[in-house]
């Protein structure tokens, strides 16, 4: 056994949200030399204070993006919008630099599919409202009750909020901040949002010319591919959809998950295929993405992935002023931001990101030693970093991960996984975090909307 490979363990580097896209094509790989575990003294966990949080979640349950073409369609009754009262919360929208909110494109689009029933597709329902409250209240739970952490009221300068610019998102983010701050606040709440032409945090099929070019036509080859295509033929025929409907499995998987969480009574079929609906929906995703294709998954999740080491970075730099930084960072995003960072972090499960999901990065650093460690959640539970890794270095708690592999901020896996190696259209080299911009014309027909 050659002493430089990596094990598995749940330590890594802060520098992990980079260093791990090594996993995409070195399952093991050397980053220093190990010594013995006899000679690391383990860190004592009392002695780890946290710095910052950093949470991406997934926004809440929400009606479907698109009907399935049956005659016995389920009812979207506008009773399901219901606010319940504990999740209200007033909140300002804003863009990124602070002026009047960006027009948004897909909620543009979802209110021209009216269901049955009446409701809108995609709108988060009270289902979905209580959910994002309980995150909330567990974030609570977690920072403001068991370690005082944050102030129990919300406090703009202690929490940085931004969402993709879909009301659902913007909805879910407001009753995660009741549940979070029981709607006590001591100044305006603001969430932060992009133009649908520059937005990051999905993968910007529709806008980003160089994706969109590596993954056109993946989603309809995919219900070609052997096994998946069988199985689309079966489900189809015992719903009694047509093989020449656009049907695929993230449509199925779309309409039963919303189904399901709702309790609304759903097509036999669905029931008795839940379980294949769900893995072949993941290999659907899994096949329009191509984790092997390592430029792809650059362009897809690369620039969110900098914003997110970015803010550690700017922490863990004792230049940074204090009124650089947050204690709390909070990204509302989609399921096809989830499943791209935890391939890339090599914690995926190979199931599909449910509704109210989140993913937490927890900073910490040593009282005595200043070293850095960082502890991986996602669905509230420690996350070992994947693809075989160990690192040399100091031990510490399980599930926490030393720093001393952070790297300077220009190094070249840094630049490369930040985007700005690969543009997202012809001769657009710039980093999409750093211009904010792709100064691109719209593209119809993405690959993938957000979920």
């Amino acid at each position: 056994m050659i002493s430089r490979v990596f094990r598995l363990r749940m330590w890594a580097p802060v520098g992990v949200l980079t260093s791990l896209t090594y996993c995409l094509h070195q399952r093991r790989v050397a980053l220093a030399e190990p010594g013995g575990a006899d000679d690391q003294n383990p860190v004592d966990r009392s002695l780890l204070e946290l710095k910052m949080v950093q949470v991406v979640f997934r926004h809440g349950a929400r009606s479907p993006l698109k009907p399935l073409p049956q005659e016995d369609q389920v009812e979207w009754k506008p009773q399901l919008l219901e606010v319940p009262p504990q999740t209200q919360l007033d909140y300002i929208v804003t863009n990124l630099a602070g002026g009047p909110k960006p027009h948004s494109p897909f909620d543009s689009q979802y209110r021209e599919t009216t269901l049955k029933g009446g409701m809108f597709a995609g709108q988060l329902t009270k289902v979905g409202m209580e959910q994002m409250f309980a995150l909330g209240e567990r974030l609570r739970k977690n920072y403001v009750e068991d370690i005082p952490f944050l102030s129990p009221n919300f406090n703009p300068l202690e929490v940085f909020i931004r969402s993709t610019n879909i009301y659902r998102n913007l909805e879910s983010t407001r009753c995660l901040l009741a549940g979070l701050f029981q709607r006590q606040k001591e100044g305006p709440i603001v969430i932060h949002t992009d133009e649908a032409s520059s937005e990051v945090l999905y993968p910007n099929y529709q806008y980003c010319w160089n994706l969109r070019k590596r993954t056109r036509g993946r989603r309809q080859a995919a219900s070609l591919q052997p096994g998946i295509s069988e199985d689309l033929k079966k489900v189809k025929e015992g719903m009694g959809i047509a093989s020449s409907d656009e049907v695929d499995f993230l449509v199925l998987l779309d309409n039963m998950a919303a189904e399901q969480v709702h309790n609304l009574p759903s097509c036999p079929t669905l029931k008795r295929f839940a379980w294949m609906i769900e893995q072949r929906a993941v290999d659907t995703a899994m096949y329009i993405l191509q984790w092997e294709d390592r430029e792809g998954l650059q362009m897809a999740v690369g620039p969110f992935l900098h914003i997110l080491e970015s803010n550690l970075l700017k922490a863990v730099d004792p230049a940074t002023p204090p009124s650089k930084t947050r204690k709390l960072y909070l990204y509302a995003a989609h399921d096809v931001t989830l499943m791209p960072l935890l391939i890339t972090l090599g914690i995926f499960d190979h199931k599909w990101p449910p509704f109210a999901v989140d993913l937490t990065v927890e900073l910490y650093q040593h009282r005595e030693s200043k070293e850095w460690f960082v502890q991986l959640y996602y669905r509230g539970k420690v996350r070992p970093l994947g693809c075989g890794w160990e690192v040399a270095g100091p031990r510490g708690p399980p599930g926490f991960t030393p720093s001393h592999l952070l790297g300077p901020r220009e190094s070249p896996l840094v630049h490369e996984l930040s985007g700005s190696s690969h543009g997202c259209g012809p001769g657009v080299r710039q980093n999409w975090v750093r211009s904010g911009r792709l100064g691109l014309e719209p593209c119809p027909g993405s690959a993938t909307e957000p979920f």
